[in-house]
């Protein structure tokens, strides 16, 4: 081959080599990161299953009634704190992992899915009351959203 044939050869690939090397792994690099958020989300998602697995092991508490349980006795009660404890420990750690401020179509869908479990357990009086509590040492930023939710929660009551 002569010289030529070489550059002219170098030229193709750099004019269109190149750009097409590149596409494909912008491309490969936007399909595993949302294969990862993808895998985040069934983490979590599985999480609030187990979580919802401990609410049913304690019917006594009541917990998937809106109105605040009754008459609980001291054991009951600290139940019904570790349980609330459980609870926001796995929303922060939602927030921390799914929640950003400008998200993609797909990214909000799956963000609301968690912020509905939210508003719904905002919505019990007894957790709403506790929240000061459990936000202690959380992070200042799901603090602030959390309790947004709440008081907005408060607000359609």
């Amino acid at each position: 081959m002569s010289l030529q044939t070489w550059e002219l050869l170098s030229y193709i690939v750099t004019v269109v080599g190149l750009p097409l090397a590149i596409g494909v792994f912008l491309y490969e690099q936007r399909k595993e990161r949302e294969n990862e958020e993808e895998a985040i989300w069934h983490q979590l998602s599985d999480a609030y299953i187990d979580f919802l697995q401990v609410v049913l092991a304690n019917p006594d508490l009541k917990l998937r009634s809106h109105a605040p349980t009754p008459d609980l006795t001291d054991e009951q009660r600290e139940r019904m704190w570790v349980i609330f404890d459980m609870l926001i420990s796995l929303f922060e750690r939602a927030y921390l992992l799914a929640y950003e401020p400008d998200m993609g179509a797909q990214q909000r869908r799956r963000w609301h899915s968690w912020e509905d479990y939210m508003r719904e357990w905002c919505q019990r009086d007894d957790f709403r009351e506790h929240l000061p509590e459990l936000l202690r040492g959380e992070d200042p930023n799901f603090s602030t959203y959390i309790r947004c939710l709440a008081e907005e929660e408060v607000g359609r009551g």
